[in-house]
Parts: structure tokens; sequence; C-alpha cells
């Protein structure tokens, strides 16, 4: 799949190409289960956009903020005595699931430490 500079040469030299074409030229086709290609126009139009340096988000970006919402950086108590952090900010972090955490418990403060990391981390 081309990308940046490339993706851009090979958009202008195809020229009045059709949208199809424009996507199989540049290598955005997958094979699917019935052995039928399949055209992969969204990361055509999220690579072309990018390399024309617009950004629509990369992984932290989807996850952390949708049209007009800002992350508020609080947390409450759930009904049922849970805490919730949302994947925004795990998002943020890089976190995966699976990823396991040592609670640090502070002066009513709460401190979640990766296990086998250093508590001054940050």
């Amino acid at each position: 799949m081309l990308k940046g500079a490339d993706l851009l040469a090979k958009v202008k030299e195809m020229g009045d190409a059709s949208k199809s074409d424009l996507v199989r030229s540049c290598g955005y086709v997958s094979t699917k289960k019935d052995g039928n290609e399949r055209l992969n126009f969204t990361a055509f139009y999220e690579a072309l956009l990018d390399a024309k340096g617009i950004n629509l988000g990369d992984g932290v970006g989807k996850a952390a903020t949708k049209a007009g919402r800002k992350l508020g950086y609080t947390a409450k108590v759930q009904f049922n005595g849970n805490l919730l952090v949302g994947k925004a900010y795990t998002a943020m972090l890089g976190l995966e699931p699976g990823d396991e955490f040592e609670i640090k418990l502070g002066r009513k403060a709460i401190r979640l430490v990766p296990v086998g990391g250093s508590d001054d981390d940050e």
C-alpha cells in the first residue's frame, strides 16, 4: 500500500482514472474468504488525507475525543461501587486488554502502577 509522497504521486499520475482503479493501483486491496477482491476505500482515503497533512486522528485521537467532546479528567464512583476509567484514557496511555497494575492506596488517592514498573514512572 502506497503512503505519503508515493501515494500522492500515483494519484496525480493516474489523473482521471476511476476511484476503484485508483484504490486498486495504490495497493488498497485485500482478498475475501471467498477469493473475491475487496477494495479498501476507507484505508485509501485515510492514507490520502494523511499524505496531504490532514490528520483525522491516529489511535489516540480517535479514542480520546469525539466531535465536540473534551476529556474532563474526572471520574465518578458508580452506583455499584466501581470506579471506571474510560477507553479514551487507556488509549492515551497505550494500554491494552490484559495489562496488569498494582493498586497503591494513598491518602484519598489511588495510584495504578504497572506490574513490574516503578512507582515514580509517569
